[in-house]
């Protein structure tokens, strides 16, 4: 028969065991496979599209307490692609973007909410041109899980928001260039840092089969 002390032991572990919750986890975006998108009405003739590039970002993640997460990414400016060379030159002047001035934006998070299963809002500061203000961004957890290879575990998203430029300082050609810019982002995060380009099996042929 247990001494009733090492019974009662017993029973707090199990209940510790029992209670257990899932730690956040540490990503790190993936420049190859993230991209921030966006639109902007030309004139009233149609919205002509850009791409900027990721450079640098952590998330930090927690299924099981979305409150835990909190994210942070840093955008080059001078990257924008607007599929031609004067255009790209014009976005990045500094009536527009002004790269040269300020190469990079930053997104901070202070706070995630979990509104179902799959989707939340960041809750945030964006710092562009100078400006910081704070923004929330509507965002879907598309998958948490291991790649097809099994190389890295992978957690991916997309959210979609609209800016109003003229409120970070771009308040140029607004006759021409519309002030609200749609804004995509599609996001993939490699937990534990590593890179996909330190895995050789993970090719563009593969991802083609």
């Amino acid at each position: 028969m247990r001494h009733p002390l090492i019974t009662g032991l017993m029973g707090l572990a199990l209940g510790t065991v029992g209670v257990a919750h899932a730690t956040p986890q540490t990503y790190q975006l993936d420049h190859v496979h993230s991209s921030v998108v966006f639109n902007v009405d030309h004139n009233g003739f149609s919205r002509a599209f850009g791409r900027l590039r990721i450079t640098d970002g952590t998330l930090v993640f927690d299924p099981d307490n979305w409150p835990a997460s909190s994210v942070t990414a840093t955008i080059d400016l001078a990257s924008v692609d607007m599929g031609d060379a004067d255009w790209d030159k014009a976005v990045r002047g500094s009536s527009l973007l002004d790269a040269d001035r300020e190469r990079t934006a930053r997104f901070t998070s202070d706070s995630v909410e979990k509104r179902s299963d799959e989707e939340g809002v960041l809750h945030g500061k964006l710092t562009l041109r100078g400006v910081t203000l704070p923004l929330d961004i509507p965002f879907r957890v598309n998958r948490v899980g291991k790649t097809i290879y099994g190389l890295h575990t992978v957690a991916g998203f997309s959210a979609n928001l609209v800016l109003d430029r003229t409120k970070f300082g771009m308040t140029s050609n607004t006759g021409s260039i519309g002030t609200q810019v749609s804004v995509w982002l599609e996001i993939e995060a490699i937990r534990g840092g590593e890179s996909p380009a330190s895995h050789d099996k993970e090719t563009p042929d593969a991802h083609a089969q």
